[in-house]
């Protein structure tokens, strides 16, 4: 018995000097800024990294996206290399590397889903003078659900105490407002309204406006301006998954490929939608790639019902795993069986060569659903082929 005290001691014992540790050590960055949100948590993270580069400050990024990244205050990118799956306890590790530059600013997104460890994140680990909540949406909702009030609930657990919390979220602001104010914490909406066509034509791929307003609205609380905000923005690196267009040409054939599998939820769709301005056309075919994960059944029937419901097409094209709940519900909710086809167990090959099959003269091809697998792995065979686009 008397050795197992002991080990539980010296495990307390190293806990309380590793906390020690990191409290100091994270104590040395002048300025912390923690991006939270169901969509685009990667992208604005980067943004805004991007616009305090532009300002000339000394920043260190770290994204938790499509594929874990660093960048360093020279904006070299690195891949953070993991031992099994991820874990918030490498935000102290990360962080160290950030005091180790010398950064002023250490810009990170909240890798935690679950409520309790986003609060331990915030509280304990990075302890922001800043926090972000890109927007509040049906998402993980096996985690923080089951209604989109518990996952605003958790996500506000990283709002800084007696700090500054940005957000553009509409529907939900009320909420925010309500639990910034129990922690002194005082919010800042951010407005698209003052982002210009000008402003996003520089960005070498499709970012949205609400997504720049909010890292301007950051840059500019920490004394950057638009002109040299939007300057770093333009010229960092875009997150893996970033909406991206792409030109095919192949047999004669035109296949315009939109790389859209980042997103996830109905709300994305709709905005993406919307902003591509995406609609059947006679003369040019329409396939959705929907990407399904053997770990996200909710997710994929979520899917079925929405592309049943709400998205027109010429064909659906179910991939990925776990593939079966998706199609099904799709055709409970009265998609046709004609406008369907379950390509579960495919390759990125297969579902590349049917499309082209299927294609006379021109074709558009949205991939969405999750990027993670089989969707990477679709988006760099269409990539690989052709070209990006404006």
């Amino acid at each position: 018995m008397w050795l197992v005290f002991l080990l539980v001691a010296i495990y307390v014992i190293f806990g309380v000097i590793e906390y020690r540790r990191h409290s100091a050590s994270i104590n040395r960055i002048a300025v912390r800024i923690h991006v939270n949100g169901t969509r685009g948590k990667s992208s604005v993270t980067r943004l805004i990294g991007g616009g305090l580069k532009g300002g000339g400050k000394r920043v260190f990024i770290k994204t938790t996206g499509t594929s874990p990244r660093t960048i360093d205050i020279h904006g070299y990118e690195f891949s953070i290399k993991r031992v099994g799956s991820a874990n918030i306890i490498e935000q102290p590790r990360i962080a160290r590397q950030a005091v180790a530059q010398k950064a002023d600013y250490f810009v990170v997104e909240c890798m935690a889903l679950v409520p309790e460890l986003q609060e331990l994140s915030e509280r304990q680990m990075i302890r922001a003078q800043a926090g972000v909540i890109t927007n509040i949406r049906e998402d993980h909702l096996d985690v923080m659900g089951p209604t989109v009030n518990e996952v605003a609930d958790a996500l506000c657990n990283t709002i800084p105490g007696d700090g500054y919390l940005f957000t553009s979220e509409k529907h939900l602001i009320e909420k925010i407002k309500t639990r910034a104010a129990a922690v002194g914490a005082r919010v800042v909406e951010a407005d698209a309204a003052g982002v210009t066509v000008e402003d996003l034509q520089d960005f070498s791929y499709l970012e949205h406006k609400d997504n720049v307003a909010l890292a301007l609205a950051v840059c500019n609380h920490f004394g950057v301006d638009k002109t040299a905000a939007l300057r770093g923005m333009h010229s960092i690196q875009p997150d893996p998954g970033a909406l991206r267009k792409f030109a095919v040409n192949i047999d004669g054939k035109s296949i315009e490929f939109i790389n859209a599998f980042a997103a996830n939820d109905p709300d994305s769709y709709r905005e993406i939608w919307k902003m591509l301005h995406i609609h059947l056309n006679s003369e040019i075919r329409l396939f959705v790639i929907v990407n399904s994960r053997r770990d996200r059944v909710q997710r994929a029937e979520q899917l079925g019902e929405f592309i049943a419901s709400e998205l027109a097409a010429d064909q659906f094209i179910v991939s990925g795993e776990a593939t079966y709940p998706l199609y099904l519900r799709a055709l409970k909710c009265g998609l046709s069986p004609d406008k369907v086809r379950d390509f579960g167990g495919k390759s990125a090959g297969e579902i590349f060569n049917y499309i082209c099959d299927q294609t006379v003269g021109k074709s558009i091809v949205i991939g969405i659903g999750n990027i993670v697998g089989l969707g990477e792995e679709i988006a760099n065979y269409f990539i690989n082929k052709g070209r990006m686009v404006a």
